[in-house]
């Protein structure tokens, strides 16, 4: 493709962009083992850390924007918390089958890139010999790891695992992920290194022209190698420090993650309007009520909420209400439904009051499911909705419209809602505890000093997000969530469709990978990932720490359990012994924690590919977990009293499926 030509890429190199510090020929002579010519190395020249701004990166050549995240496709900027803002050129933007270049607009208001995001290079023919895997974590940090991730600012090395993109038939053009295993510092450099990485045949794969005269100090005719030669000065400096030998290296860069502030700020600033706008008693009206809807319901009651309306129109396609100083606006109200069920115990014991999340692409219905029915009744529980405008199921044709044009910048209408969605929630609760509560026709039944949280599937994901932010609810259960959304995607049959349509629009199967990569970033402001930081140990401000129960079905085809480690990680809780497996980096705990605590459930699944690709044998177990009376049970408990206590038979979460049989399949990692 015309974009990709390594003449393009050399011709655009300096398309804008803050020269380094001219080069200081006082340092040491680079070592130039396996050169293999007689030429005179150029002495390393004294370390400056600064870098020039690319079009693309000549270091790989045959794909623009890769590596990636990379300082290169930043400018600096005094004005950020980071001293860089991200620059995307056009050249490295993807263009779709209907010749559809996206715009790199939306990125420029990055800081930095994603605390969390895959970080990817293509280098033609690699095998996964010898990488650490999703199921080997800690050989990332082993001496001999291909791969490696080093903090710039610590020396430390950072566990990761390294995967290939095994969703691509193409093993000529499969993207190489290092994935962090824990969330990444806020505002933070970091090196990246590869070494040692051999093609189906066993041999080394070759340096790239560009890295190869860096490191070993040979001249070049390429500026953007001349001038970045006192910058790897340092890179090399601090592998070496990390034992790493130069010699080996195939490649090395380096990357910023985005500023805390940059990430937070629109939603913080979003909640705070709002919540000051509405006030402690929101408009609301109810339009319906039912009370012969089930046996176990006294009321269901739907209506509608008056909330600040941050977006241009309510619909998909949403455009975010900026001020001068690009913080969204908020531009009159706009009546957003709820439905909340009240059980018949509430008539001698009132309810405490439940904010139920929705699954991916559903509705607020779905507290109309038999269990939460059950829940509701046979816990004491008034369960209320709204919808998770942006993922719900009227934007199901709005996101497959983006991926089939190819105008990835247009997900920002997505991400927009989902803002809007968040601040919806936190109105929502004030409209049900100050307002609904205190209607005549309900008094004395429902109690709004028990407050909680229950999030599936998407609600699990974005109830992480709501707990950083809410000022009212301090406790919740999280159930089948994970994050980022980058991790998980290619590892989830609920997004089959979704690439199907993306296969369609991108020639190039790297294209996907980069557009999902290139969309974590904007997520990151509406996900855990952006947030989790401040959930439990760092509160934002004029916020309550909160506390979470974090639950996952080990095997499932939706959410991949490794997505669910990563946000456990993240937020640093133990594992509460269920009977299963070690899981890296959480600490087993066998009495029941006060406070956050991770949990599996085991339904006899075979175990799930060490890939990139989803767990398809035995059925899904994805909505297995709420079904159980011991995971109600575990629910309840946790919401009143903030202890993760294990209620299954003798402590051992398994429920076997029948006819599953739980022997390993096929290897489909075997690629």
């Amino acid at each position: 493709m015309h974009r990709r030509s390594v003449a393009l890429a050399c011709a655009l190199l300096f398309a804008c962009g803050d020269d380094p510090s001219p080069a200081n020929s006082t340092g040491g002579t680079a070592d130039t083992s396996g050169t293999g010519g007689d030429t005179m190395a150029i002495p390393d020249p004294d370390a400056v850390v600064d870098w020039p701004t690319l079009a693309c990166d000549p270091l790989v050549p045959d794909y623009c924007g890769h590596p990636f995240p990379s300082n290169v496709f930043t400018v600096a900027d005094a004005a950020t918390s980071t001293g860089r803002r991200v620059e995307l050129s056009n050249e490295m933007m993807p263009v779709s089958y209907y010749d559809v270049q996206a715009d790199p607009a939306p990125w420029s208001r990055a800081d930095g890139f994603s605390p969390a995001g895959g970080i990817m290079v293509h280098l033609a023919g690699a095998v996964a010999t010898g990488l650490p895997s999703a199921s080997n974590i800690e050989a990332s940090l082993a001496a001999e790891s291909p791969t490696i991730l080093l903090d710039a600012e610590t020396g430390a090395r950072v566990p990761h695992f390294a995967e290939l993109d095994l969703a691509n038939d193409d093993p000529q053009r499969r993207v190489l992920f290092v994935r962090p295993a824990v969330r990444l510092a806020n505002a933070h450099r970091y090196i990246v290194a590869v070494r040692n990485l051999v093609d189906a045949s066993g041999a080394l794969l070759p340096a790239s022209e560009g890295f190869s005269a860096l490191r070993d100090g040979q001249p070049s005719d390429e500026p953007s190698i001349e001038s970045r030669r006192p910058l790897y000065t340092d890179i090399f400096s601090q592998l070496d420090t990390a034992g790493v030998t130069r010699a080996e290296l195939q490649l090395a860069w380096d990357f910023t993650t985005a500023s805390d502030e940059n990430l937070v700020t629109p939603l913080v600033h979003m909640r705070d309007q709002a919540l000051a706008m509405v006030g402690e008693t929101p408009a609301f009206t109810i339009g319906m009520v039912e009370t012969e809807f089930d046996p176990r319901i006294a009321f269901r009651i739907t209506g509608t909420f008056d909330v600040p309306l941050f977006v241009d129109q309510p619909g998909p396609n949403a455009v975010l209400n900026l001020d001068d100083q690009g913080l969204p606006v908020a531009s009159g109200t706009y009546a957003f439904p709820f439905e909340l069920l009240i059980p018949q115990s509430a008539s001698t014991q009132p309810a405490g009051l439940l904010h139920f999340g929705h699954g991916l692409l559903q509705s607020r219905t779905e507290i109309e499911r038999n269990e939460l029915l059950e829940l509701a009744e046979n816990h004491g529980w008034a369960i209320f909705a709204s919808d998770w405008v942006g993922l719900a199921s009227p934007d199901q044709a709005f996101i497959g419209v983006i991926l089939q044009s190819g105008k990835i910048e247009d997900f920002e209408g997505m991400f927009a809602r989902l803002q809007q969605s968040m601040v919806n929630a936190l109105v929502l609760d004030r409209v049900v505890a100050q307002g609904i509560a205190a209607d005549p026709m309900f008094t004395g039944l429902l109690d709004p000093s028990l407050r909680g949280y229950y999030g599936i599937s998407l609600g699990g994901i974005m109830g992480a997000l709501y707990m950083s932010l809410s000022q009212d609810t301090t406790r919740g259960v999280l159930e089948v969530m994970g994050s980022p959304w980058s991790l998980f995607l290619t590892r989830s049959v609920q997004f089959d469709s979704f690439f199907t349509i993306a296969k369609s629009t991108y020639e190039d199967p790297r294209d996907i990978q980069f557009v999902l990569g290139l969309v974590q970033m904007l997520w990151d402001r509406v996900e855990p990932n952006g947030f989790i930081t401040h959930l439990r140990d760092e509160p934002l401000p004029d916020t309550p720490a909160h506390e979470v129960l974090m639950r996952a079905a080990v095997g499932d085809h939706s959410v991949a359990n490794i997505a669910s480690h990563a946000l456990a990680r993240s937020l640093g809780v133990p594992v509460v012994e269920a009977g299963g497996g070690e899981i890296w980096g959480l600490d087993p705990v066998a009495e029941p924690p006060a406070g956050s605590a991770y949990i599996e459930y085991d339904f006899g699944l075979p175990p799930a590919p060490d890939c990139t690709l989803p767990l398809r044998l035995c059925n899904d177990p994805h909505g297995s977990i709420r079904q159980l009376p011991e995971a109600a049970e575990q629910l309840d408990h946790f919401l009143r009293t903030g202890e993760a206590r294990n209620f299954c038979p003798g402590g051992v979460c398994t429920f076997p499926q029948e006819g599953c049989d739980p022997a390993p399949g096929p290897d489909l990692c075997d690629g």
